[in-house]
């Protein structure tokens, strides 16, 4: 990585697997995030010190060059694709996007059910249950919890039903 002290935090984050294995634990999920904000930053600073940014000669002027566009894009919570149709003034007439949240919500069901698996018993939902099932559902797309709430304030319900499909607990935050 060009900036040093997101490579040194890569390398560190790197021994957290087995070796010659790529880290694979969700949980990480927020540390190799802190890194590429790291890495931003480095950026950001190099290109500020940059005298090319205030150069007169960068401005263009553009023109419809293409009537269809397509662009990937990275965010905290995966992969945004998105498709644009242009007519000849330039006008949007079509946009199709495929958002992240989409793309994760099998991995943040499974997420949930595993921490229900593991953490309800005898049918309690305890605070610390709510708690860990929103920090699941973080890991995959923390805009959607956090980008209306606080940390602890996630509106959610969660329903126990036993084996016959009996609701046996019903508790509701937010």
């Amino acid at each position: 990585m060009p900036a040093r002290r997101a490579d040194a935090e890569l390398r560190e984050f790197r021994r957290l697997a087995p070796r010659g294995r790529p880290v694979a634990n969700s949980f990480h999920y927020h540390y190799a995030r802190l890194i590429e904000i790291l890495y931003a930053l480095e950026r950001i600073v190099e290109t500020m010190d940059d005298p090319a940014i205030t150069d007169k000669r960068t401005r263009a002027h553009a023109e419809v060059n293409n009537m269809v566009g397509v662009g990937v894009s990275e965010a905290p919570r995966g992969t945004l694709f998105h498709e644009y149709h242009v007519n000849g003034d330039g006008i949007l007439q079509k946009v199709n996007m495929i958002i992240a949240t989409g793309q994760n919500n099998l991995a943040m069901n499974r997420t949930v059910k595993q921490i229900a698996q593991y953490h309800i018993n005898g049918g309690k939902v305890t605070e610390g249950v709510l708690n860990r099932i929103e920090h699941g559902i973080r890991l995959y797309d923390p805009c959607l919890s956090c980008s209306t709430h606080a940390v602890g304030q996630m509106p959610m319900v969660v329903e126990v039903y036993d084996a016959g499909g009996a609701l046996v607990e019903q508790v509701t935050r937010g």
